[in-house]
C-alpha cells in the first residue's frame, strides 16, 4: 500500500505563509491589500488551496506573462519566508515513520515548484523522510488532476490504485484522490478547508490530523 500525503496544511504547518507570499506576489502586479481586486483574488486563493500555484495565477491574471511573473514572485517570497514560520504538523513525522514501519510507502506532494518543495524539506530536515516526493511539474499536471497520485502509483509500484490512501487538507486534494481511484481519500482538519468542504469534495474519511492515518489504514487491513 502507498500513502500520498499533501504537505502544507497536512504534514507541514506554514503559519499562513501562502497568503503572505501571495500578497507579495500580487503586490508586484500593482494590486494592494484592502482593494476590491485584492479581496476578490485572495478569496479565490483560499478557495483553491491545494491547486498548482501557476494555475491559480493564470486564472487570476489571464495573461501568461503576468501569471509566470507572479508565480516567480510567489515562489521567491515563500522561499524567503520558509525559515520564519515553517514547522511540521504535530505528530506528522511520527505518523510517516509509523506508516513506513507498517509497510506503507509514503509520497509527499505539493502544489509548489520542485525547488520550493526541496527548500521546505531541507528546512524541516525531511530530505530522506519520504519514499518519494512529487510536485506538479514532475507528474504532468497538479491538483485537482490525478497525475501526482498516479505517478506515485507507478514509481512506488503499488499493486492497484485501490491500495492507495490520499490525505490532504483541501477539496482539491479530495478531488485528486477520487479521480485517481484511491481506495481511501482522507481529509484532515489541520489546514485550509473544513469538514463540510472535504466531504462535499468526496472524502471517504475526515480525520482530525494526519496522525490518525496510520490507525485508519491498520483498521482497514484488519477488516480484510
Amino acid at each position: 500500500m502507498i500513502a500520498v500525503l499533501d504537505m502544507a496544511g497536512t504534514t507541514v504547518a506554514d503559519g499562513g505563509l501562502v497568503e503572505r507570499a501571495f500578497t507579495a506576489a500580487i503586490g508586484a502586479q500593482g494590486i494592494e491589500p484592502g482593494t476590491p481586486p485584492y479581496d476578490r483574488m485572495i478569496e479565490h486563493v483560499r478557495a483553491t488551496m491545494g491547486e498548482s500555484k501557476i494555475t491559480v495565477f493564470r486564472a487570476l491574471l489571464g495573461a501568461e506573462d503576468a501569471a509566470q511573473q507572479a508565480n516567480r514572485a510567489f515562489e521567491q517570497a515563500y522561499g524567503d519566508l520558509i525559515d520564519s514560520g515553517l514547522r511540521p504538523i504535530d505528530g506528522a513525522e511520527d505518523a510517516i515513520r509509523q506508516l513506513q514501519d507498517d509497510g506503507v510507502k509514503v509520497c509527499l506532494t505539493t502544489g509548489f515548484s520542485e525547488a520550493t518543495q526541496q527548500r521546505i524539506l531541507s528546512a524541516l530536515g525531511w530530505q530522506q523522510l519520504a519514499d518519494l516526493t512529487l510536485c506538479p511539474a514532475q507528474a504532468g499536471r497538479g491538483r485537482p488532476y490525478p497525475d501526482m497520485v498516479l505517478k506515485a502509483v507507478l514509481d512506488l509500484e503499488a499493486d492497484a490504485v485501490a491500495d492507495v490512501a490520499v490525505a490532504g487538507d483541501t477539496a482539491y486534494d479530495m478531488t485528486t484522490g477520487i479521480r485517481a481511484g484511491a481506495g481511501i481519500v482522507a481529509g484532515v482538519l489541520t489546514g485550509a478547508h473544513g469538514k463540510q468542504q472535504l466531504e462535499a469534495a468526496g472524502a471517504t474519511h475526515v480525520l482530525e490530523s494526519v496522525r490518525d492515518l496510520p490507525g485508519l489504514l491498520l483498521d482497514r487491513r484488519l477488516e480484510k
